[in-house]
């Protein structure tokens, strides 16, 4: 079984477990709807189960139509290895827009958790939970990417109050002013930690932050009994993981549609 399989049988779909409060699964054939944990609604799946053609473009028409109505945006989570082949081209008529592609990489726990985490002089790596830091957080974010980030607090403090124990958030602190932060997701009745965040401000890049707080997840997976990473990558940290022992193994493409 390659790496792949294993990701597709064991990550997908990726719906949270627990369930938050005042978050929504529905089916819908093979989709999986998230409603009500981001900024707007989520679908996933294992695969389409051979779906195509008209039943397919249904199925897609069915996600806009609900989502008009909600006055949401939703992501079409896209993976390069999905079938069938046109599925992006179908996604697009139907009016769903590409953001960008990112790469899905896995490797082993135990070597990176074997390493320690090492960081600039005056950064310190602490996990948090309180609804400061996560504000802290997207405040961060927003200064990196220069949009509204306030889904991400609402996001994550529903599911650390769904199940502290299913994720551990960390970030990278410079006196006052953090400088990075990342999450790790232990996902149930998987071998998987997910990493997730990694933003850094600029000042800080090169310096090794991101790969500390990398190899901190690592141990805190390792501590959980996980034994594979799992991350959705920018080319940006794309070559750090690699150089840290994860492979690609497909892509991942959101596939966003606005009413």
């Amino acid at each position: 079984m390659t790496l792949r399989d294993v990701y597709d049988n064991q990550i997908r779909p990726e719906v949270p477990d627990p369930v938050p409060a005042g978050v929504t699964i529905e089916r819908d054939g093979p989709l999986v709807r998230v409603l009500g944990l981001d900024r707007g609604g989520f679908l996933t799946y294992r695969d389409l189960g051979g779906l195509d053609g008209a039943e397919l473009d249904e199925l897609i028409a069915r996600q806009v139509e609900l989502f008009r109505q909600r006055g949401q945006s939703v992501e079409w989570k896209l993976n390069g290895h999905d079938e069938p082949a046109d599925l992006a081209d179908r996604l697009r008529a139907a009016g769903f827009v590409p953001d960008e592609r990112e790469t899905v990489v896995i490797g082993p726990v135990a070597p990176l958790a074997a390493a320690l985490p090492v960081v600039p002089e005056g950064v310190r790596l602490r996990e948090v939970t309180s609804r400061a830091d996560l504000e802290r957080i997207a405040a961060m974010e927003e200064e990196v990417w220069h949009d509204d980030r306030s889904h991400l607090v609402t996001g994550l403090a529903k599911e650390i109050a769904a199940d502290p124990l299913s994720i551990s958030i960390v970030v990278a602190e410079a006196g006052e002013t953090v400088v990075s932060a990342g999450w790790v997701r232990f996902l149930a009745n998987t071998g998987f930690a997910t990493l997730w965040g990694g933003s850094t401000l600029p000042q800080w890049r090169r310096r090794g932050v991101y790969r500390a707080l990398v190899a901190y997840r690592a141990r805190l997976a390792d501590q959980r009994g996980k034994t594979l990473l799992q991350v959705d990558c920018s080319e940006d940290s794309r070559p750090i993981l690699e150089r840290l022992g994860l492979v690609p193994v497909t892509t991942t493409t959101p596939y966003v549609y606005t009413p």
